[in-house]
């Protein structure tokens, strides 16, 4: 893969320089790199030579080439030092948004969203609609963030929305998108074997030392080539209401997991409105979009309202924005898919959607349709944001700001169960003789019912005195000077229990066995914060650039209230930072000509904190425990698991220098940037003595450097009226090292599992995170060591197995426009990342991943390339084993090793996420403006697109998992589970008139 990429490349760049060559003319106008203004932090727009932090914009038509419904996923591979990865794949799928890798060992290390200057969240950001979306600034350097203070630490991606025109005319444009979507890269499993194990329980026929099975969930059965079995009628699943078996060809069911999903479909519709003037502006944004999953009953529906608009009255400026999104969703529990692909590949499962649990396709597993009908998550949010923005010019050089916000988010959550109680008594002659259901270990389905009620407000204000003046003819000064007050108010109520009284009726009063108070979420969480700031940029004639910042921000979060007084204090930070840049082609007249039109050089440092705390986590507070004092009584007792009341924010210094050049008149652009992030004090937990009471303390331990290197490149080999082409890449590369940890602790656990032993560490002196495991013992060829069992030997503790982030990730975006027609592509390649991957496990068990049968189960199985030592543990003699797994050189043994040690092996699931992801591809007509002259509309596109085509993955990853799932565990990322959807990719087709 990595060759094939590589070749590709050098390719594309080859022919793109020769283009090139031949035209280095424009017969289009090209926007000079040095007038394009960005927004930055506290809405400070700037024009990009005075940008002295590395960032990136990216526009609507680069947000909105794929039509996709989430603003997040249309960011993917389109920014360098930008990793989002989607999480959860289902109708409510949630990113994680990273810029240059970690910083800190807690908190969740995603990046500031800022919406039209207000701070916000990734959860709107994924509401909002990308069509109402005028450009993203991506700010990676941490001095361009310095001014959120602890909230920017991990970068900021600022998003401006669209705002109305200059013209007086009215203009509307209406877009329309349906898409399909399907399942893509379901789990490869071997299709040698079906279904069965060695049990005599249905038929005491025996193929080569197996057994056939109907109702087994595994694929420890008979070969289908065995001419006694294969390609017959044989019973499958369990006894239907009637008492008889269902029957079906012995043979491998074609995309036996694909038939479980249906396709789903999306639709967007949205209308907008924009009008202006000289002095006022207005826009309106209606969107709806709905989403029919491709899980049967999984849907959401989403409507959006965003009304903008300002008024100039002479030295007075009034803006405001009134957004109101609603969402209501409703899924089942993921939990369907680990029981739907343990399924035999001679199962077609669409036999028993109605068949309930009792005549499900196994005894060991719940049938996934059932699961869809009977266990729900229901989810209602309204969200509401109003800001008003007020701007009062004193003087031509001096005038004051303020912005104000106040954001209100309702959800309503309803989850639910409505249980299963088995009763119906298997006949005999089936094997089941005389049992029911829930005698083969599954229980009774509990039915349960839960309800929430949270409410957020955050409130967001801005005052600023700017000032801008030229101190001579070359001198410019720029300034801002004021505070930020935010305040932010969250409470839930919670209510539920097991066992409806009544099926179907989902009220807490129909609950006989209520949970006690200490499962239930029922909190208020309050948290406020205070910032005097200031920012300054100096300029001289256009060449040399100068900007710093300063924040002293109050935080309540780090504030204390120390036990012996019981006095608050709230403690101050301050965060400041430097940039400047140097424009040599401005400098000197004779460095710019045709080949070399732009070239900035930049610096800039940062200090700033970070504070990755919970509300109150340094309050002193008592826990409310189960048992305690005695039986089901209970009561408060002290913390044994405190902050300290001495804790410390984060101390964050970067450092960064990049350069930008544009050769040809900005036909190429080249950007490189390297950047070190060094924080000390990190928060963390240790384990405290056991004199002390306590069993950890979290307090300020530890250092990480964090180190980016990135490279952007942009090509425009060939632009004229009819023809253009544009290229960009870029190259990224993070890496985080754990340089200290607290005294004799060489390493901290985020995240661990007892079975299979694996975990994800934070190790003194390595890259973060890590992930660990037991190993096998290895020859000092790198041969498995087995016992005389022919058992493989494991390390008693756990050893390093991979490294859960990339080594680095490249990025590829192409538009080519011939005429009215335009074809636009973007992908990305991430090499060199491990996950664990739980799904293989749950294969391994089952007998459904290839390894399990690429060999004769019948002789056993020998470990390949297995070692056993003869000699002696101090002078080791290693012999080639030809000992089967438990000295079991028969189906037994195979079956054995499988559903037992071998599944538990860290190594056996340590999977590779390298992966290669064709993210988009679209092709857009444009209806020419001479066929619309006589019409009322006064531009029209169609377009058809795809999203997420085509994915490849690294050879060992047999679709167990897509490797971007194995980072929802914030820092603790590289562990896959096995309730985890696979990917799916959409086409469709777009409509986007104006009129």
């Amino acid at each position: 893969m990595k060759k094939l990429t590589t070749s590709i490349l050098a390719v594309v760049l080859t022919a793109s320089f020769s283009m090139l060559s031949a035209q280095v003319k424009d017969t289009v106008k090209t926007q000079n790199i040095e007038e394009v203004v960005i927004t930055g932090a506290l809405g400070i727009k700037k024009n990009l030579n005075a940008v002295t932090a590395a960032s990136q914009v990216v526009g609507t038509k680069e947000l909105t080439q794929a039509v996709n419904p989430d603003a997040i996923q249309a960011l993917t591979g389109k920014v360098s030092g930008l990793t989002i990865t989607n999480t959860d794949v289902g109708v409510n799928g949630s990113s994680r948004i990273v810029l240059r890798g970690s910083r800190s060992l807690t908190g969740d290390g995603q990046a500031l969203i800022v919406i039209d200057n207000v701070i916000s969240s990734t959860a709107v950001l994924q509401q909002l609609p990308p069509d109402a979306i005028d450009n993203i600034n991506v700010i990676k350097g941490l001095q361009g963030s310095a001014l959120y203070g602890s909230q920017g630490v991990n970068g900021v991606v600022i998003v401006t929305t669209k705002k109305g025109t200059g013209s007086e005319k009215i203009q509307f444009n209406l877009v329309s998108s349906v898409d399909i979507s399907s399942v893509y890269k379901l789990p490869e499993i071997q299709t040698k074997y079906g279904q069965g194990v060695q049990d005599t329980s249905f038929s005491s026929v025996d193929y080569n030392g197996t057994n056939f099975v109907p109702w087994e969930n595994t694929s420890w059965g008979p070969a289908y080539n065995d001419p006694t079995i294969g390609g017959t009628l044989v019973p499958t699943g369990l006894p239907q209401a009637d008492g008889n078996f269902l029957l079906a060809p012995y043979s491998p069911v074609k995309d036996h997991f694909k038939n479980f999903f249906k396709e789903g479909v999306i639709y967007q519709n949205g209308i907008s409105m924009n009008v202006g003037g000289a002095d006022s502006y207005a826009y309106l944004n209606l969107n709806r979009t709905t989403n029919e999953f491709i899980v049967e009953g999984d849907q959401s529906l989403k409507n959006s309202f965003l009304f903008k608009a300002g008024k100039r009255y002479g030295k007075f400026k009034i803006d405001g924005d009134f957004n109101y999104i609603f969402k209501n969703s409703t899924e089942t529990s993921h939990d369907l898919y680990s029981e739907m692909i343990q399924m035999p590949s001679n199962i077609d499962i669409r036999n028993y959607r109605n068949s309930q649990l009792e005549g499900n396709y196994s005894i060991y597993a719940l049938n996934p349709y059932w699961t869809t009908d009977n266990e729900r998550y229901n989810n209602k949010s309204n969200f509401l944001s109003a800001v008003i923005g007020l701007q009062y010019d004193l003087t031509k050089n001096i005038n004051f700001t303020y912005r104000g916000s106040l954001q209100n988010t309702q959800t309503t959550s309803l989850s639910y169960n409505n249980g299963f109680q088995f009763s119906r008594v298997y006949p005999n002659g089936t094997g089941l003789d005389g049992t029911i259901f829930s005698d083969y270990g599954t229980g009774d389905v509990v039915s349960f019912f839960n309800q929430s009620t949270s409410r957020s407000s955050n409130f967001y204000g801005d005052f600023l005195t700017n000032f801008n003046f030229d101190l001579t003819s070359d001198i410019n000064l720029k300034a801002n000077v004021g505070f930020n007050n935010q305040d932010r108010d969250f409470n839930i109520n919670s209510v539920g229990g097991e066992q409806l009284k009544t099926p179907g009726f989902y009220n807490i009063n129909n609950v006989l066995s209520p949970y006690p108070a200490y499962q239930l979420n029922n909190t208020t969480i309050r948290s406020r914060s205070f910032s005097l700031l200031g920012n300054v940029d100096l300029s001289y004639k256009n060449y040399l650039y100068v900007n710093g910042t300063y924040r002293k921000e109050y935080n309540s979060v780090l504030s204390v209230r120390p036990t012996d007084t019981g006095i608050q204090e709230v403690r101050d930070y301050d965060y400041f930072s430097a940039g400047m840049n140097f424009i040599p082609t401005n400098a000197f007249a004779s460095l710019k000509g045709d080949i070399l039109n732009y070239a900035k050089l930049s610096i800039s440092y940062a200090n700033i904190g970070n504070a990755p705390l919970n509300p109150y986590a340094t309050d002193q507070i008592g826990v409310f425990p189960t048992g305690f004092p005695f039986g089901s009584n209970s009561s408060y007792i002290a913390n044994q698991s405190p902050t300290s009341e001495n804790i410390q924010r984060e101390k964050v210094i970067s450092k960064e220098a990049s350069i930008a050049l544009g050769f040809f008149r900005d036909r190429i652009t080249l950007g490189g940037s390297y950047s070190r992030v060094d924080t000390k004090d990190l928060i963390t937990r240790a384990t405290a003595s056991s004199a002390s009471g306590l069993s950890s303390l979290q307090n300020n331990f530890g250092e990480l450097r964090n180190n980016t290197y990135e490279a952007d490149l942009g090509i425009t080999p060939i632009k004229s009226r009819d023809f253009e082409v544009n290229m960009r890449g870029f190259y990224s590369r993070s890496e985080t090292i754990v340089e200290d940890l607290p005294e004799g602790i060489d390493e901290i656990n985020l995240l661990s599992y007892s079975t299979p032993a694996v975990g994800i560490f934070a190790i003194k002196g390595e890259r973060f995170p890590k992930i660990k495991g037991t190993k096998f013992q290895r020859d000092p060829n790198g041969n498995i060591i087995v016992d005389a069992s022919g058992n493989p030997l494991s390390t008693s503790t756990l050893e390093v197995l991979g490294n859960a982030t990339p080594d680095y990730t490249l990025g590829f975006n192409m538009s080519v426009r011939v005429k009215n027609f335009t074809f636009a592509g973007t992908a990305d390649y991430r090499h060199g990342s491990s996950f664990i991957s739980l799904t293989k496990r749950l294969l391994l068990f089952t007998g459904a991943a290839n390894e399990t049968a690429d060999y004769d189960r019948s002789q056993g199985y020998v470990i390949p390339g297995s070692v056993q030592n003869v000699g002696t543990a101090a002078n080791p003699v290693y012999v080639a084993n030809t000992t089967a797994t438990g000295n079991s050189p028969d189906y037994s043994g195979a079956t054995s090793y499988w559903t037992g040690s071998g599944r538990n092996a860290p190594e056996n699931l340590l999977v590779d996420g390298t992966a290669f992801k064709i993210r988009e591809l679209s092709m857009t007509y444009s209806v020419p403006k001479t066929v619309l002259s006589s019409t009322f509309i006064t531009s029209a596109s169609f377009g058809v697109y795809a999203r997420n085509p085509f994915f490849f993955y690294a050879d060992n990853n047999e679709n167990y998992n897509d490797p971007e799932t194995a980072s929802s565990n914030g820092q603790a990322g590289g562990v896959a589970g096995d309730g985890q959807y696979p990917n799916y990719r959409s086409f469709g087709f777009n409509v986007n008139l104006t009129f």
